[in-house]
C-alpha cells in the first residue's frame, strides 16, 4: 500500500489534524514505521523523474512554415536553464505540435538533457536539441501523459494559477514543485495491516505517524461528525438490504446535474503517485476518498440504471442466482454462483458487491445523474467471490480486512459534498441508510466499547514503569477516549479502530506506541521447576522412535488431498470429505478423510527412487490428522473434529523373502509391537469407512482394545494396487494414536533370562469356522496365567495354518517360548504348560491337539 508524504502534510495542515511529517525528517519516519507501524518494502522519490523540468510561459506562437500543424513557440523559462541557446531577450525557442498551445499559456518545459518523466521507471528518454522541419527545437512542451501524470496526450499541460498559486506559477519555477510532485512514497507490506483496516487508509497512517511520534492526531471534522447535505431536487429511487446478515450497512444517495470532467491536476497527481489511474472526477473523488479513509465507494449512472433496469429503481444487495451473468467495468463477462454478492436495481445485477462495478451502468462523460454507494460488506464473502472469480481491486484489499460501518455516513457525505462543491451537483435524494451494524454500537460519544485496564496491568506485561497519565496520553493521541480514577483507567477506542476487544490490545497498543526497542532487555522471571511434558507431544515422540527402531521411515504429507486420490482407494469425497473452497492448489481440494491414501500415494516413487538397489523392502509411517464430514470436536460443535491418526505401509517386492509369507502378518507384527500385544482382530466386513475403503475384506482385520474400535490392519484392494502401482506384497495399518495411548498400556522391559529358554511347537484341529485370531487370544490368556503362577517369560507366535481341500478342519500351529529367571526349564515343566493349553482349547473349540 503506497502512502503520499504531501497528502499528509495536505491533510495535518489543510484540517488541523496534526504536525506537519516533514519536521520529523523522512529518514526518522521511515526508521520509527518500520519499528513500531509496519514493514517498508519501497520508498520512492517521485520528485526526482522531474529534475530538469521548468515552469515557463510562451511568449509567442506563429505557425511553422513547412507545416499545418508545427507551432514555432518563444518560452521564457526565467532564465534558470544553462547550455541552451536564447535570443536577445534571454528566451527559448520550441517547435511544438499540440493544438492548445497559444501566447500567454504557462507550460511544463523539458529542456535539453531532461529525461522524459514518462519514461523514467522504463526506458529513460532524454531530450536533445534538434532541428524539426528547418526549425531548431531546444527540448518539449510537454503534455500530461509525457509528465506522467495522467494519460491524456492530447494537448500539453495548461499550468494555471487558480491550481498552483501566484508564487508556482512563475517561470523558472521547477515544475517538480507543483502538483505536490516532490513526494515521498512509501509502500507498506499490505500484510502488517491485516488486523487494522483504518491503516488501509492515509488518514489511518498519518494518525498513527503523529502517535509513534507523541503528537496528538485530531481527524478532520467531516470525518468526527457527519456533514449535513441538503436535498435540493430529487430522482425517484429506494433502497432495500435483503443480505443484511452479509451487508451489515448499505447507504446510497443521489446527486443531479453533476458535471462530469477531467479532474483538476492535483487530484491527477496524487492518484498517479499512488498508483491509481485518473477516469473522470466522480471516478477520482470515489478513489481519493478509499485511498484517505480506506472506505470503497462505486458511483452509478442514474439514467444508464433507468434505461436498463427501469424506472424508480430499486437498489438492493443480494445473493447472486446461479448462472446470472454481468458485464464488469475490466470489460469480461462474469457468470455468478449463488454464493456471490450483487448490487441490483429492480432486482437486475448492476454490480458485483464489494468487488468491481457494473460496465452497463458506468459513470462517464455522458453522465449527469449519478448515485453514490457505499457499504460494508462481510469480508469473508468478498474473499471467496474475489477467490473465484480471480477479480483482486483495491476495493477488495480492503473490504477483506473488515471495515468499520460507523464510518459509512461519514464518508458518503464528504464524497457528496465535493461533488456538489467541485462538480455543480444538486443533492437528489435523502442519505438511503439500510443499518443493521450488528454487535458494533456507539457506547460512548462517539466511541465503540470501553476496555478497563490499569497501569500495574500494562506495566506487569511490558516491563515498563508507565504511569496512568503517560498511557492515557499515548492513547490520547491516536484519539481514544478515556476516564480513570486512581487506579481504573476506562478506554473507549474510536468507531474506526475495529481491532481493540479486550485488554491484551491495550498493552500492545502501548508498547507499539512507546516503542519496544525502549522496554528493558530482562529476562521475565521464572520457576526454576521445568515445565511439565505434554503427554500427547510425549507419546508422539516415542511412538516415532518405536517405530523407527523397527526399520519403517516416518514421511509427512498434506493434510490436504486431491479428490482423484480419494477416488483411487475408494473413498467418496462429495459424502466423507470437507471440500475447500478456496483451496492453495488444483492439487489440495479436500480434507483427507483418511491417512492412507497420502502414504500410499509416497509408495510408488519410493520404489522408483530405490530401482536396482538392494534395498527391495520397507515400510513406511506417518503420525498426522484427519477430518471426516460429520464427526465434530464436543466441545466446539461447528468445528470438525481433528482425529489424531498413525498409518502404516509396508512393502516388498517378489526378490525379498519375507514375500513368501502373507503381507497381512508384516502389518500385524508392527502393530503387535506398538500395542503390546493387547489389540483384539474381528474380521472387516465393510469398505462403507474412509479408514477401512482401501482394504480387502477378506484380507483385513478391525483392530480392538478394550472393546473400542482402534482402527484396520490388512491388505489392500487389487484395483487399488493397480490404480496407485502398489506391489503384490503391500499391506498397512491406520489406527487412533488417542485411544492407543489411552487402552494401551506400554511394553514394560525387564532383564533377559540368563538361563536357555524353550521352544515347543503345538498345533491343534478345529473346525474351519474357528477364527485365528478367537484361538489366538484364548491360548494368550491361558498362558499369561500358567506364566504368572510360575514366573515364567513366554510368547506365542503364529506357525501355520493348514487345511486340506474338501476338509471342514484346520489345523493351526503355534510356537511356545517359555523362560525362567531362576533355572532351566525342564521337559515335563514345558510339556505341563502345553498340556494346559491343549486342555483350554479343548474345552473352548474342541480341538484336538495334533
Amino acid at each position: 500500500m503506497k502512502i503520499s508524504l504531501n497528502l499528509i502534510q495536505y491533510i495535518n495542515q489543510h484540517y488541523n489534524c496534526g504536525v506537519d511529517p516533514y519536521t520529523y525528517g523522512v529518514d526518522e519516519i521511515l526508521q520509527r514505521i518500520g519499528a513500531q507501524l509496519g514493514a517498508v518494502e519501497d520508498v520512492k522519490y517521485f520528485g526526482k523523474k522531474y529534475d530538469g523540468v521548468v515552469v515557463a510561459r510562451v511568449v509567442s506562437c506563429v505557425k511553422h512554415d513547412n507545416s499545418d500543424h508545427l507551432n514555432v513557440c518563444v518560452v521564457d523559462d526565467g532564465g534558470v536553464v544553462n547550455e541552451v541557446e536564447r535570443n536577445k531577450d534571454g528566451y527559448v525557442q520550441v517547435v511544438c505540435g499540440a493544438p492548445n498551445v497559444r501566447e500567454g499559456l504557462t507550460v511544463a518545459w523539458i529542456p535539453p538533457g531532461a529525461v522524459v518523466p514518462s519514461t523514467v521507471d522504463k526506458d529513460p528518454f532524454t531530450l536533445t536539441v534538434r532541428e524539426i522541419r528547418g526549425k531548431v527545437s531546444n527540448g518539449m512542451l510537454a503534455s500530461p501523459a509525457e509528465l506522467g501524470i495522467s494519460d491524456d496526450h492530447d494537448g500539453i499541460l495548461e499550468i494555471n494559477v487558480e491550481d498552483v498559486g501566484e508564487d508556482l506559477i512563475l517561470p523558472g519555477t521547477p515544475f517538480k514543485q507543483l502538483y505536490g510532485l516532490d513526494d515521498v512514497i512509501i509502500d507498506l507490506e499490505n500484510k502488517m495491516f491485516t488486523h487494522r483496516p483504518d491503516c488501509f487508509g492515509t488518514l489511518g497512517v498519518a494518525r498513527e505517524i503523529a502517535g509513534i511520534f507523541s503528537d496528538s492526531f485530531i481527524s478532520p471534522e467531516w470525518y468526527k461528525n457527519v456533514l449535513v447535505n441538503e436535498q435540493t431536487t430529487e430522482l425517484s429511487m429506494s433502497v432495500d438490504n435483503q443480505i443484511s446478515e452479509l451487508v451489515p450497512r448499505f447507504m446510497m444517495q443521489a446527486v443531479a446535474d453533476a458535471e462530469v470532467k477531467p479532474s483538476p491536476m492535483w487530484l491527477q497527481s496524487y492518484l498517479t503517485r499512488v498508483g491509481q489511474k485518473s477516469i473522470n472526477n466522480i471516478v477520482d473523488y470515489s478513489n481519493y476518498f478509499m485511498m484517505l479513509t480506506a472506505q470503497p465507494t462505486h458511483a452509478f449512472d442514474y439514467d444508464k440504471v433507468v434505461d436498463l433496469c427501469g424506472a424508480n429503481p430499486i437498489f438492493a444487495p443480494r445473493l447472486a442466482k446461479s448462472g446470472e451473468k454481468i458485464a464488469l467495468l475490466n470489460g469480461k463477462t462474469i457468470e455468478l454462483s449463488d454464493q456471490d454478492m450483487v448490487i441490483t436495481a429492480n432486482d437486475k445485477p448492476i454490480a458485483l458487491a464489494g468487488v468491481m462495478g457494473g460496465s452497463e451502468t458506468e459513470v462517464d462523460t455522458s453522465t449527469k445523474n449519478i448515485v453514490i454507494e457505499c457499504a460494508t460488506f462481510d469480508m469473508y464473502a468478498i474473499r471467496r467471490t474475489s477467490m473465484r472469480h480471480g477479480l483482486f481491486t483495491d476495493a477488495v484489499t480492503r473490504y477483506t480486512k473488515g471495515q468499520s460501518p460507523l464510518q459509512n455516513d461519514r464518508v458518503l457525505a464528504k464524497i457528496v459534498d465535493e461533488i456538489v462543491r467541485f462538480a455543480n451537483g444538486q443533492v437528489a435524494s435523502k442519505a438511503f441508510d439500510n443499518v443493521d451494524c450488528g454487535n458494533v454500537n456507539i457506547a460512548h460519544d462517539g466511541w465503540s466499547n470501553e476496555v478497563v485496564v490499569t497501569a500495574e496491568f500494562i506495566n506487569s506485561r511490558l516491563g515498563s514503569d508507565l504511569t496512568k497519565e503517560q498511557i492515557v496520553k499515548m492513547l490520547e493521541n491516536v484519539e481514544f477516549g478515556h476516564d480513570y480514577t486512581d487506579e481504573i483507567i476506562k478506554l473507549y477506542p474510536p468507531y474506526f479502530r475495529m481491532d481493540i476487544e479486550i485488554p491484551e490490545d491495550i498493552i500492545e497498543e502501548v508498547g507499539r506506541l512507546y516503542g519496544y526497542n525502549k522496554l528493558p532487555i530482562v529476562l521475565p522471571p521464572r520457576p526454576a521447576k521445568p515445565a511439565s511434558q505434554n503427554p500427547v507431544i510425549r507419546y508422539n515422540s516415542d511412538l516415532r522412535e518405536s517405530l523407527s527402531r523397527m526399520g519403517a521411515n516416518e514421511v509427512l504429507t498434506y493434510s490436504f488431498v486431491h479428490g482423484d486420490l480419494l477416488a483411487k482407494v475408494g473413498i467418496k469425497a462429495d459424502k466423507t470429505c470437507y471440500h475447500l473452497r478456496n483451496a492453495i492448489s488444483p492439487d489440495l481440494q479436500y480434507y483427507r478423510p483418511s491417512l492412507i491414501p497420502s502414504l500410499l500415494n509416497k509408495v510408488h516413487a519410493n520404489i522408483k527412487a530405490q530401482a536396482g538397489s538392494d534395498n527391495n523392502e520397507f515400510a513406511l509411517f506417518e503420525i498426522g490428522k484427519a477430518h471426516e464430514k460429520g464427526q465434530l470436536e464436543i466441545d466446539e460443535p461447528n468445528l470438525p473434529k481433528q482425529m489424531r491418526r498413525l498409518a502404516f505401509v509396508y512393502t516388498a517386492d517378489k526378490k525379498s523373502k519375507v514375500s513368501k509369507s502373507s503381507p497381512f502378518y508384516q502389518a500385524k507384527l508392527y502393530l503387535d509391537r506398538i500395542t503390546n500385544n493387547q489389540a483384539e482382530y474381528l474380521p472387516l466386513d465393510s469398505n462403507d469407512y474412509a479408514i477401512s475403503a482401501p482394504f480387502q475384506i477378506s484380507r483385513a482385520a478391525v483392530v480392538q482394545v478394550n472393546g473400542q474400535l482402534l482402527g484396520v490392519v490388512g491388505e489392500f484392494r487389487q484395483s487399488v494396487k493397480n490404480k496407485l502401482k502398489l506391489p503384490d506384497y503391500c499391506a498397512g495399518f491406520e489406527i487412533d494414536i488417542d485411544l492407543l495411548r489411552e487402552n494401551c498400556t506400554p511394553t514394560k522391559y525387564k532383564p533377559l533370562s540368563t538361563f536357555p529358554s524353550t521352544h515347543q511347537d503345538i498345533t491343534l484341529e478345529v473346525s474351519e469356522s474357528i477364527a485365528w485370531g478367537d484361538l489366538s487370544k484364548s491360548l494368550s490368556a491361558e498362558l499369561a496365567v500358567q506364566a504368572a503362577e510360575s514366573n515364567y517369560n513366554w510368547s506365542l507366535e503364529p506357525l501355520d495354518i493348514y487345511q486340506t481341500d474338501g476338509s471342514d478342519k484346520k489345523r493351526i500351529s503355534f510356537r511356545v517360548e517359555l523362560s525362567d529367571h531362576n533355572k532351566t526349564l525342564r521337559t515335563e515343566e514345558v510339556n505341563s504348560v502345553l498340556d494346559e493349553l491343549a486342555n483350554e482349547a479343548k474345552e473352548q473349540f474342541d480341538a484336538i491337539r495334533i
